[in-house]
Order: C-alpha cells, then sequence, then structure tokens
C-alpha cells in the first residue's frame, strides 16, 4: 500500500483553504493529506481580520471556508507559527510539498516626510485593532477631531467610514467592548479621505461607495473642483460597469446638501499628498494638485494645499512579510516564484529564469503581491496546484523523511507547541457567539490569544485520540 502524498500550506486565511480544497478536488490516482497551518487561534485571515465589522456580507465568505474545513479531509493546526514553533526543515522533512499563503498583514510604506511623526498611522494597525486581532493592544488614540484618511481604495473607506460612524451604531456588529469604548470616546468631527487620481479611477467598489452615503449622522461632502474627467476617464465609464456606478455614485453626492451632521465625511480628489506636517507630532498635511494625462493617469501642477490635520492614516495597500528561511523580494512585497514555484532569487523579476527550491511553493497575496479581490484567489491557487501535481508526476519532488501523519503532531507535542485544532475552533465559535447572543448580536469577538484558546480547549482533555486536539 502506498503512502498519501503529503502537503503542509502555511496560513489559513483563503488562499491557503482554496488551495487546500482544490487540491483534494484535482485529478489524481493517489491518496492525499493535507495539514494546514495558522499562526493565530482561529482560520479565515484577512477574512476575520481586515474586513470592517460592519461588513457581514463579505465575512459570509467565512462560512464558504467552514464548509471546506467541515469535511474533515483536511487537518487544522492553529497557533502554530512558522520560523518559531516549526522550521523550513522540519516541514519538508515531513511533506511532500509546502505551500506557503501568509497573504499580506502590514502597510505598505509611504515615502513622505514627516510620515513617522507621532499622529501618523498605518490603516492596517487600526484595521487590526477595531477587528480585535489578538496580538495588538486594546487601545487606540481616537482623541483628535480633524482626521485625514490617504488612499482611494476600500481600506481607505472602511476606515474613513468607522472613524466617523457612531459608535453605537456598531453595537450590532461584533466587536468587543474595548473597541466600542474606543469609538465611542472618539472626538472626531472630520474625515478626509484624499486619493491622488480623479473619480473615473478610485478604486472603490460601488456597493461600499453606496453605503457610505447611508451611515447615520455623517454627512458626505465632496467638492464639484475635484470632479474632471479626461478621455480616458470617459472611456473606462463607458466600458466597465464598476467605474460606470462608482462615478454616478460619487456624482450623485455631489446634488447632496449637507445636513449639519455631526460629523462629515471629504471625499477629496486629485489630490497627491507630498509632506505630513508637524514638527513634535501631526498638525497637517500638505497635497499637491494634479491634473489629469489623458491615459488615466496624473501630473503634478505645482499647487501645494496645505491642511490642518490632527492625525493621518495611510491606506495606501499592504505588504507581504520576510519569512525565515526562504527568499524575499522586498521591492514587491512576495516569495519570489515562478507562476507558484519558490525559486533561489532575491528579485520577482528574474524569477523565471531562476533555481526553483524543490518542493517550496507559494499561493495567495505573498505569491503575487497584494492586489485583487478575495475571488481571484482561487485562480491563483489552481496555478500553484497544478505545479505541484506536475511536480510529482515528474518525480522531482524528494520523499520526506518522516512521512507518517503522526510525524508532525509528535514534533509540535516535543517542542510544547500549545496548538488547536478544527474542533478547537468549533468550540471558540460557539463561546463568540453565546456571548453575541446575550447581548442580541450574531457573535461578539474574544480579543485575546489567551481567551481564544481557553475557549478552544474546552472539553479538550476528554476527547480521547482525536488528532490534533487542543491539549
Amino acid at each position: 500500500m502506498t503512502r498519501p502524498f503529503r502537503v503542509a500550506i502555511i496560513g489559513a486565511g483563503p488562499a491557503g483553504i482554496y488551495a487546500a480544497d482544490l487540491l483534494t478536488k484535482a485529478e489524481r490516482d493517489f491518496d492525499l493529506s493535507i495539514d494546514l497551518f495558522d499562526r493565530l487561534p482561529t482560520p479565515f485571515g484577512l477574512v476575520r481580520y481586515g474586513v470592517a465589522p460592519d461588513h457581514p456580507r463579505i465575512k459570509g465568505i467565512i462560512n464558504a471556508l467552514i464548509k471546506v474545513l467541515d469535511r474533515g479531509d483536511i487537518r487544522l493546526f492553529s497557533n502554530v507559527d512558522y520560523g518559531t514553533d516549526v522550521t523550513l526543515e522540519e516541514l519538508t522533512d515531513r511533506y511532500d510539498a509546502v505551500i506557503f499563503s501568509t497573504g499580506c498583514v502590514k502597510d505598505a510604506s509611504l515615502d513622505i516626510p514627516g510620515v513617522d511623526l507621532p499622529g501618523s498611522y498605518g490603516a492596517a494597525d487600526f484595521v487590526n485593532w477595531y477587528d480585535a486581532h489578538p496580538d495588538v493592544p486594546q487601545t487606540w488614540p481616537l482623541e483628535n477631531e480633524k482626521v485625514a484618511v490617504i488612499g482611494n481604495g476600500n481600506v481607505a473607506l472602511d476606515v474613513a467610514r468607522v472613524l466617523a460612524k457612531q459608535a453605537d451604531d456598531l453595537l450590532t456588529t461584533e466587536i468587543p467592548d474595548h473597541v466600542y469604548q474606543g469609538l465611542k470616546s472618539s472626538k472626531v468631527t472630520d474625515v478626509h479621505v484624499f486619493g491622488r487620481r480623479g473619480p473615473a479611477q478610485a478604486k472603490f467598489t460601488p456597493l461600499e461607495l453606496r453605503e457610505l452615503g447611508h451611515v447615520k449622522d455623517v454627512d458626505i461632502i465632496v467638492y464639484p473642483e475635484d470632479f474632471e474627467f479626461d478621455e480616458a476617464s470617459m472611456t473606462s465609464i463607458h466600458s466597465n460597469n464598476q467605474v460606470k456606478q462608482v462615478t454616478k455614485t460619487l456624482t450623485d453626492f455631489t446634488l447632496r446638501d449637507p445636513k449639519g451632521a455631526p460629523r462629515r465625511l471629504h471625499l477629496h480628489f486629485l489630490h497627491a499628498p507630498v509632506e505630513v506636517l508637524g514638527e513634535d507630532k501631526v498638525t497637517g498635511l500638505r497635497t499637491e494638485r494634479q491634473e489629469l494625462d489623458g491615459n488615466g493617469g496624473v501630473n503634478g501642477t505645482g499647487e501645494f494645499v496645505d491642511w490642518e490635520m490632527d492625525a493621518v492614516y495611510r491606506a495606501v495597500g499592504y505588504a507581504g512579510t520576510a519569512l525565515p528561511q526562504l527568499p524575499f523580494d522586498p521591492r514587491k512585497g512576495v516569495i519570489p516564484n515562478h507562476e507558484g514555484r519558490v525559486v533561489d532569487t532575491l528579485d520577482q523579476a528574474e524569477a523565471a529564469a531562476a533555481d526553483v527550491v524543490q518542493g517550496v511553493y507559494a499561493t495567495g497575496w505573498i505569491k503575487r503581491g497584494p492586489v485583487g479581490l478575495i475571488g481571484h484567489t482561487k485562480g491563483d491557487a489552481l496555478e500553484t496546484i497544478t505545479h505541484i501535481l506536475e511536480d510529482r508526476a515528474a518525480g522531482v519532488l524528494t520523499d520526506p523523511v518522516y512521512p507518517d501523519e503522526s510525524s508532525i503532531v509528535e514534533l509540535l507535542e516535543s517542542k510544547g507547541v500549545d496548538y488547536t485544532d478544527w474542533e478547537g475552533y468549533h468550540r471558540l465559535d460557539a463561546a463568540e457567539k453565546a456571548l453575541g447572543e446575550a447581548e442580541g448580536r450574531e457573535r461578539k469577538k474574544i480579543a485575546t490569544r489567551e481567551g481564544m484558546l481557553s475557549e478552544a480547549r474546552v472539553l479538550a482533555c476528554s476527547e480521547v485520540g482525536s488528532t490534533g486536539a487542543g491539549h
């Protein structure tokens, strides 16, 4: 009897779970054994910790991911940190193939003067706070009245909306008490969102933008002088339904009169940030007026505007993080790879001609950078697993030294790694739903790693012989 083909996937967000699911469904004539690892006590990555709490529609993706793991043909090892709890060599000793799907969780840099002043924040850090990430502090400074958000994508919109929204309007969501109390104490009156390009180039999705117009007790303010449309803009509007809907919604905002709401959310276009102002702390933001170049881009006009601001949030994208024992391209923020096969180079531009790191693969944002929506991850994973199956068929993969499924359990337990499994997630899930039900909500997040692990371990001592259970 031949042994199963063993695959480890590092990162249990959508990218990792899609890869596992597609592998199990691929046409093959051999048995398969897949183990999924995540450094957090719960899977789902940015769907759990990167989506605003007042967007449960997007969080519904979790339900589809749960169905995949509920089948029981994929093992989950949560609270296992790659590089600390388990090394690349220990993985390649136990698996035929290792896929990295660690995503991007940090803010991309914005190289302008003053960006490191106190009061200048990365949007990802703020998102982690309001999404109750277990590894971030539970306090956030919200004593500022005038706040700038730099960026023209959905993350910028989420940050601006959460800052402007009344805390009581979030009480129906999954936010824990410390997030509610923090937002309740906020002194914000005005939130300004700055984008360097025009309305037709904004990266908002139509639904997110429309929802902005329905936020209670917040006036949406736009500026007619920012509404420039060149030939490229008009082509996009007529050929792309999403662009058409976004520009229509923005244009509709220009027709609305402010109603004297206690908070205002300002949308600015054609303003490129050039400097965060201040000496000991943020006191303002300097932007340069832009003009459309006719080809979908912009050029600076040399006209500068200084805006009085108390804080600046940078929502200019996410960036990948280097992983131990793996090559990393810091310019693109990815593990260098060619169509998912990790390659031995530090420059993604050289990936096609570089030597392959045998048996090691990548998928998701750590493979291609933080672009595209969650749905794009499926096609990305399919490309990677296709190459894994090709490499197995070609006989180029090295057999693991310890191929038994029990070997990874023995390794983690020998190191004292406090891992939990899929049943542990269900216990945590039930605990969060019980907390929410007590307050008339669907769920209420448990915000500390210790609290999450405590719930995941409940009943674990009475479960005899359950591989990978909380212990």
